[in-house]
């Protein structure tokens, strides 16, 4: 899962998803007590940004059933790209759909916490650091940066049937209607899962913090097995829209072995 896009893309870009900028390790057993969950040190500044009461959303299942197939290819020549486009992919996208310069709502996603929902057992939690303008920070030069995450669990989640994503996001001085995100995840190139979210409106500058349900379907003990012996080849495709057009394109990988 992914949480925090948006031109065509080049070379660049897929280097980019080889050394990914952002690597999250989020090693879950939920046998463990929550103090021994991996936590980040970093705080977010103070900021007087309104704050929105915490929304809770359960996703619905998006199969893309009766929606014309579509290719990477195809997309990236369109010059806007919809819900139902992206309903229409058959595997992982090897490129970003979108470049950084199409958020233009300054959408900023600043923490990420997610729970085991039967037992309330929190699995990872992270807060993205202050913002610097240090000379050699990665971040202020390339527009890539925090497009990609890579998370670290251990079989045990895998078992799991419900998991609450909880996510707190900025976003800038322009009000945000229909925001909504698809997030597609895949084995091997089988779609797994597609999840559908609604995040409603969001005022102008102001802080939002939301909580997505995620209902995985039930796996059989080969395709779990597999999933466990090829660490990053579960993968997912985030992608966000404000009134049905992308503006934001995020992606993740998944090893469920435990280790690096």
């Amino acid at each position: 899962m992914s949480y925090s896009c948006s031109s065509r893309r080049n070379s660049r870009d897929r280097q980019a998803l080889r050394s990914p900028q952002v690597i999250i390790l989020a090693v879950a057993d939920t046998g463990v007590n929550s103090s021994n969950n991996i936590n980040s040190q970093a705080s977010l500044n103070a900021n007087q940004s309104p704050t929105a009461a915490m929304k809770v959303k359960k996703g619905c299942n998006s199969t893309g059933v009766g929606v014309p197939a579509t290719t990477e290819e195809e997309l990236l020549g369109n010059t806007a790209i919809t819900p139902e486009d992206v309903l229409g992919l058959q595997k992982i996208t090897e490129n970003y759909l979108c470049g950084p310069g199409q958020n233009v709502y300054s959408i900023d996603f600043t923490r990420f916490k997610i729970r085991d929902m039967e037992t309330g057992t929190v699995l990872f939690e992270i807060t993205k650091p202050p913002h610097t303008d240090k000379a050699g920070d990665k971040s202020a030069i390339d527009p890539n940066a925090g497009r990609f995450v890579r998370y670290q669990f251990t079989p045990a989640f895998l078992r799991l049937r419900q998991v609450g994503a909880t996510v707190e996001f900025t976003v800038g001085d322009m009000p945000i209607e229909n925001f909504r995100m698809i997030e597609r995840h895949y084995f091997r190139e089988k779609l797994l899962k597609s999840f559908d979210f609604e995040f409603g409106f969001c005022m102008p500058s102001s802080k939002n913090t939301c909580e997505h349900i995620y209902e995985f379907p039930p796996l059989s003990e080969d395709v779990m097995r597999e999933m466990i012996l090829h660490p990053y080849k579960t993968q997912s495709d985030s992608f966000y829209f404000v009134d049905n057009k992308l503006v934001m394109h995020n992606k993740a990988d998944y090893s469920y072995s435990g280790g690096p």
